[in-house]
């Protein structure tokens, strides 16, 4: 969204992460979305009195991969109790990181070459799900309220960008670099929907060189085109507000997918708020370099390096491309397309056939071998199958397995002879002599008409590329 006259956003992310780990943050109880409600709770978690958090070792190694991914320094860290009284948190306070982070002082290069700072990414506890029924969902209005602690005490990671934003397009670029990360490191499965991710950003606008303005916090936004919106509406309000003489005060807003808009949930709390104090039953936290190369050692490559292992072995440069490289890394998908490249599958093939056929039955890829796919695209490239049959083909070893010629052979998917198709291309000409005279003329697009009349007479079997060699010939 282009804003009016000189005006600019300052954009700030705070992502949360739940960190996949067999076991909650503090206790023994199960990390398992989608438990029948209050069946994953102990004493613990319950904040019931006597109770004593333990410290989940996995999650500080996640903890730590994140920050090695995103170039932060890995440092002797502290944990606060947050003090707030929300019927989601039983103990009345939160576990979480205050001013000694384990994680600080890092950065996000974005695909456009745009770098994001990243202030830190604190570990901390999730609270638990508050359901409101009746009215429009929210606390206000409800007729009562349900919670769910199964999700109390689950390990996060909060990760809080520094003020670098300024477009929801690039907001959005980090979110989706950023999942991309946590994916990598195993620390998440980035699945917005389930609450795995969410996203708090911080909005305020200015006139450029001017200080900053006072900034907006909109919650708990679970989708990336969510994110987007909201930006972009809270945006415009402030905008609208302070031309109107208005004044901007900060505070947390809710978005509202179905208006389309933020509204006030309560003035904005300062730390000050919260009460923070050290937690007197946990020790602190000092990760020694044994531990942190072990971690280190473990991590894989990350997307803007597999990104470019892939972009280096095509043969061109476009927007396109750079789309379809982007669906097969966030996707886990190309190690199909370097098994093809291997192969000698041409790039621009092997890229298409991955980005829209694997993407598209992303669930069922277990069916399907690299050498599966790999055979199946060269059977297309040398004209044994058409582009249309290689789909078929490609679908019918997602959905069932099995050897791509014996498929083409059962579904009668048999090259159409040169002869053929060279009497076929004739008869065509000869029944649609307009078109021909135009193709003839230079109208490149009546080519797509007598690849589509050819593969309507074959029902299908006829190879697109030699329909054209065989137009090309006849001009």
């Amino acid at each position: 969204m282009t804003l009016p006259g000189e005006w600019e956003m300052v954009i700030g992310l705070e992502v949360h992460t739940e960190l996949q780990t067999a076991t909650k943050m503090f206790c023994g109880c199960a990390n398992h979305f989608g438990s029948e409600p209050n069946t994953n709770v102990c004493p613990v978690c319950l904040g019931l009195p006597g109770s004593l958090p333990v410290l989940n070792e996995r999650a500080v190694e996640l903890a730590m991969a994140i920050g090695m991914a995103l170039h932060c320094t890995i440092a002797p860290s502290t944990f606060h109790r947050k003090n707030y009284f929300y019927p989601d948190m039983p103990k009345d306070f939160q576990i979480s990181q205050y001013d000694l982070p384990i994680n600080k002082g890092g950065f996000l290069d974005l695909p456009d070459a745009s770098r994001v700072s990243i202030e830190r990414a604190h570990l901390e506890e999730d609270t638990g799900k508050s359901t409101h029924l009746g009215g429009t969902g929210r606390i206000h209005g409800a007729e009562r309220s349900l919670v769910d602690y199964n999700r109390s005490g689950v390990p996060l990671v909060e990760i809080v960008s520094g003020p670098d934003i300024r477009s929801a397009a690039q907001a959005r670029a980090y979110a989706s670099e950023l999942r991309g990360i946590l994916i990598a490191t195993g620390a998440s499965d980035g699945r917005m929907e389930e609450g795995s991710m969410r996203i708090d950003a911080n909005v305020s606008v200015r006139k450029a060189g001017e200080p900053f303005g006072t900034r907006c916090e909109i919650k708990n936004l679970n989708s990336l085109r969510s994110l987007v919106r909201a930006i972009d509406f809270e945006a415009r309000r402030q905008i609208e507000l302070i031309e109107g003489g208005g004044v901007v005060r900060q505070e947390t807003r809710h978005w509202d997918e179905n208006l389309g808009a933020t509204s006030t949930m309560r003035t904005k709390e300062e730390a000050e708020d919260y009460r923070y104090f050290r937690e007197p039953d946990l020790v602190d936290l000092a990760p020694d370099d044994a531990w942190q190369q072990r971690v280190r050692d473990g991590l894989p490559k990350m997307p803007a390096e597999r990104r470019a292992l892939l972009s280096a072995r095509l043969t061109s440069s476009t927007e396109a491309q750079f789309d379809a490289v982007e669906v097969v890394i966030d996707l886990n998908l190309e190690t199909y397309v370097h098994a093809a490249l291997d192969a000698g599958v041409d790039p621009a093939l092997a890229l298409a056939r991955a980005a829209n056929e694997l993407a598209g039955d992303i669930d069922n890829l277990g069916h399907l071998s690299s050498e599966g796919f790999c055979a199946t695209l060269l059977m297309e490239q040398r004209g044994d199958l058409s582009a249309t049959q290689a789909k078929t083909v490609l679908g019918e070893q997602l959905a069932h397995g099995g050897d791509p010629a014996s498929i083409a052979a059962s579904l009668g998917f048999e090259r159409l002879s040169s002869e053929s198709l060279e009497g076929t291309v004739a008869t065509l000409i000869e029944q649609f002599p307009d078109e021909w005279a135009r193709y003839r003329e230079g109208d490149e697009k009546l080519a797509q008409f007598f690849i589509g009349q050819v593969m309507k007479v074959t029902k299908g079997q006829a190879n697109g590329k030699l329909v054209v060699e065989q137009l090309q010939a006849r001009r």
